[in-house]
């Protein structure tokens, strides 16, 4: 079975010719549940389609694109044209370690894409996802790494569970640290101040973080532009629960 991952061009809003006028970054770190709060934003048909536009990793999304700048100008400038809701908002959901890629393999686009989600300096339009529990976050994050499934539809296949083990989420714990101070630094420099939500409270009630983002940025929500995209399900939480309670246990 095929494996929808919402980057395929079927989903891509009416192409735009302008630049939008409504950018935005969703700055988060992985396993924070920002998947499912970029699908929340992007089925409102008013906010974007906020997915990982610069991850060029081998095993992400434009793997494919990893080794040649120039093909990865060409994906951002796709992902301008398409994924910009017919209303101008465009949203890139970002994590720190793919703009520390750019800032090294490719600087050039890096600079292009500043220009592009953040044309004024003198107003934030950043969104920053946290999680609370951080120990069942460093648990999923490492859980990931080992296993390599990031996704409901990767556990198909009969994938073995990973081990427990202490260390794996002592580094993911040190891991999302770094990334969150990496976001501290990269917003205190540009001297922004982001709004502010925790994905337990995304879960709890999305309307309200649909809300929340809507006013910050300043955008009108209609129900009639909604549109049809990709669910994302819920990974087991078998394997979590039963790495939580070793974890826990000590």
């Amino acid at each position: 079975m095929e494996i929808e991952t919402g980057y395929e061009t079927e989903f891509d809003f009416p192409a735009c010719a302008a630049a939008p006028a409504g950018p935005y970054l969703l700055a988060t770190v992985p396993r924070s549940g920002s998947t499912y709060l970029s699908h929340v934003l992007w089925r409102t048909g008013c906010l974007g389609a906020p997915l990982e536009y610069l991850n060029f990793d081998p095993v992400g999304p434009y793997g494919f694109a990893s080794a040649s700048p120039a093909e990865q100008r060409r994906l951002w400038e796709a992902a301008l044209r398409g994924r910009t809701s017919p209303n101008g908002v465009f949203g890139l959901k970002g994590f720190p370690i793919q703009f520390e890629a750019l800032q090294r393999d490719n600087p050039a686009l890096l600079a292009r894409v500043l220009r592009d989600l953040l044309p004024s300096r003198t107003a934030s339009r950043v969104v920053r996802l946290h999680r609370r529990d951080r120990s069942a976050h460093a648990i999923s994050y490492a859980r990931a790494i080992l296993s390599g499934v990031w996704r409901k539809e990767q556990e198909r296949g009969g994938v073995s569970e990973p081990e427990y083990s202490p260390v794996a989420v002592e580094r993911a714990e040190r891991l999302i640290a770094e990334q969150e101070a990496s976001w501290d630094a990269m917003l205190a420099d540009l001297k922004l101040t982001p709004l502010t939500l925790w994905y337990e409270d995304v879960v709890e009630n999305p309307g309200s973080a649909v809300s929340m983002v809507a006013d910050f940025l300043g955008v009108a929500l209609d129900p009639a532009a909604a549109v049809r995209i990709p669910e994302v399900a819920r990974q087991s939480q078998q394997g979590p629960r039963a790495w939580a309670e070793r974890h826990g246990g000590g």
